[in-house]
């Protein structure tokens, strides 16, 4: 993935190796990087679990270990960035550099959250399903729909099917594997940047701009793992595929293909945004191309002829690409693409009907008054001077825009009743900025040496101050995620904070009934539940999906809300089971209701878009008259009724 980037920097001997052997080696570089990641995020996972420390939100010593953990891992990217600039010990500055970078993202997430079990956010809001797709793939190797029985998964399933390996190899329970695959996947993103950014930059401010850009991207992205690796490799790749349009080599034209395919198993949003980006930089070029094809020619004929052939060079570039991450993306969307080729009923799916109030204006990290908002806006400085000269900010400059561009489309769309939910794309914005902010303000230092003499040594202490500051404020950036780990009950019982567990502590024993009664596997049962915390802990299919936000279109959610009302409105067993066994869909065998004075509830949610909030939650009660039935085993287990059909 050899980028040939424009920089003011010495040929280095790998630059005299031949093409063939080049990529080689930044396959090789990417391996180790991986490796090391892995090793250090494990190690130190492994480490602070060794010891019981208190919760993060009743006690401040989480954070001040997180701070010295920091502060060590930052030193030790200080030390190589001295060495590859004083060009001395360069066999020890990759490997001080990976370290670093890995056990900066590790002591980060690792540590705040060392006393619970589970990730940022617990398994509440989106977590809860984030931890039902993880239990899912953990259970089977397959695609599989999260909640719903044999149903191509529509969500991306990348990161969940490579967590669920993950899980079955540490023989942890998914919902526990969660917050040590997230770690362990963002600090392998890290080190992968890091290594990108080193092939087309100074290995100094290579460095520099990996630890900026992983400090946004926790404090940004760190509650959606998968984003936070995206934006994390995203930022450097995408020069790569500005240089591989640019100069049409093979080998870049692959790495970007290969990366956005990539991002297509991981994330559909961001996957478009990479897709714009990537023809808006074809056009980019074709402009070039154009106006540069007339520039020495005088015959008007051999003008025409420079400019199509060069035109149609970048986009058989483009279409070269788009066919290489195409069919990287076809390993997780075709089965669901098949389904509806075959005209399979879909309907319900609203994942795009959300539009909170950042949603509805322009992102602007750079005016936020904050040390990232500052080096935001020296990076948007240093995009608008510098974009015609230099390859890295002509890519990022036009990826600003594209993400601009994609925000006023999203706008847009509300008039006609959706949108692109392009609010979630701020961190990459933030995260572009501030990788050009670290090259602008390296652009100021040099400049301020030159006026003012040798202040090398002011400009480092500055920049190390800086960036512990910003980085020892992330915890508190992530407090009210962080405190929602240990207020959830786990798939344990437990809450780590030691305060009385809620409801789901009974999971564990529901479980156990389940099992006893139906005499079925997990992954055979469809329960009936408004408790999907329940099936983000154990494999059970669900009949009804939390939201229709989450819920895939081929579950045919606004038509499972309806039966599922219509059933409560019976009036004998009989009823319903007749209505069960006509079902569409496979019917539920097992009911997990909550208790109340008028029967057993459920409750549902409903799409009210475009309000804000954009869910309504209603209670479906259905009469105990209709499990008083010798074909139904009634059980009450703390405030929840467990039906099992015989």
């Amino acid at each position: 993935m050899s980028v040939g980037i424009d920089t003011a920097r010495p040929p280095s001997d790998r630059s005299l190796l031949m093409p063939g052997r080049r990529h080689m080696l930044a396959g090789a570089e990417l391996v180790v990087a991986v490796i090391v990641a892995a090793v250090v995020a494990s190690i130190g996972l492994f480490v602070i679990a060794q010891v019981e420390w208190p919760a993060f939100n009743s006690s401040n010593v989480n954070g001040a270990l997180t701070t010295v953990g920091q502060v060590v891992s930052i030193a030790l990217l200080v030390v190589a960035a001295l060495l590859a600039r004083s060009g001395r010990g360069a066999r020890i500055v990759t490997p001080l550099s990976l370290v670093g970078i890995s056990a900066f993202a590790t002591v980060t997430l690792a540590m705040p959250l060392g006393a619970t079990k589970l990730y940022l956010f617990g398994i509440s809001v989106d977590q809860q399903f984030r931890t039902e797709y993880l239990t899912r793939l953990t259970d089977t190797s397959g695609l599989h729909d999260m909640t719903y029985f044999n149903l191509a998964p529509y969500y991306p399933a990348g990161w969940f099917w490579l967590g669920g390996r993950y899980a079955n190899a540490v023989g942890q329970p998914a919902w526990e594997a969660y917050k040590p695959w997230a770690i362990i996947s963002i600090a392998v993103a890290a080190t992968i940047a890091m290594v990108l950014w080193k092939r087309m930059l100074p290995t100094d401010r290579a460095i520099a701009i990996t630890i900026a850009t992983t400090a946004v991207a926790i404090m940004y992205a760190g509650p959606e793992p998968y984003a936070a690796i995206l934006i994390l490799v995203g930022a450097p790749m995408l020069v790569t595929v500005l240089h591989a349009l640019r100069s049409g080599s093979g080998a870049a034209l692959l790495a970007g293909g290969v990366f956005i395919g990539v991002s297509a198993t991981f994330y559909t949003l961001f996957t478009g945004l990479f897709a714009l980006i990537a023809v808006l930089m074809t056009l980019y070029l074709a402009v070039e191309v154009v106006r540069g094809a007339g520039n020495n020619a005088v015959d008007p004929k051999a003008v025409r002829t420079a400019r199509v052939r060069g035109v149609g060079v970048l986009a058989a570039r483009l279409i070269a690409m788009g066919v290489v991450s195409g069919l990287i993306a076809l390993v997780v969307w075709a089965p669901y693409l098949l389904a509806r080729l075959r005209s399979q009923p879909a309907s319900g799916g609203t994942a795009e009907h959300y539009l909170p109030s950042s949603g509805a204006q322009l992102p602007a990290p750079m005016l936020e008054f904050s040390l990232v908002g500052l080096l935001c806006l020296v990076g948007l400085i240093w995009l608008l001077l510098r974009h015609r000269t230099r390859t890295v900010s002509l890519a990022l400059g036009i990826s600003v825009v594209a993400i601009y561009a994609f925000c006023l489309l999203s706008m847009a769309l509300t008039a006609a009743g959706t949108t692109l939910l392009s609010f979630r794309l701020e961190p990459l914005l933030a995260l572009i900025l501030s990788a050009a902010g670290v090259l602008g303000l390296a652009e100021v230092a040099m400049a301020a040496i030159r006026r003012f003499g040798d202040i090398r040594f002011l400009i480092v202490v500055a920049s190390i101050i800086g960036t512990v500051a910003v980085a020892q404020n992330i915890p508190d950036h992530l407090s009210a995620e962080i405190t929602v780990a240990y207020t959830d009950t786990d798939g344990d019982g437990v809450r780590a904070d030691k305060r009385p567990a809620g409801a789901e502590s009974f999971f564990p024993q529901i479980d156990q009934a389940i099992r006893a009664e139906t005499q079925r596997p997990r992954n055979d049962t469809v329960v009936l539940t408004a408790d999907y915390g329940f099936l983000s802990v154990y494999p059970y299919y669900g009949f009804q999906g939390l939201t229709s936000h989450y819920a895939n279109p081929l579950a045919e959610f606004d038509k499972r809300a309806t039966a599922i009302e219509n059933w409560a409105g019976l009036q004998t067993p009989d009823q319903l089971v007749a209505a069960l066994d006509s079902t569409p869909w496979r019917p539920p065998t097992v009911f997990l209701f909550r208790y109340s004075a008028d029967g057993y509830s459920l409750r549902l949610a409903a799409d009210v878009y475009p309000n804000d909030p954009n869910v309504t939650r209603y209670t479906v009660t259905f009469p105990t008259a209709l499990f008083d039935d010798p074909r139904f085993t009634v059980t009450e287990l703390g405030p929840f009724v467990l039906v099992v059909r015989k």
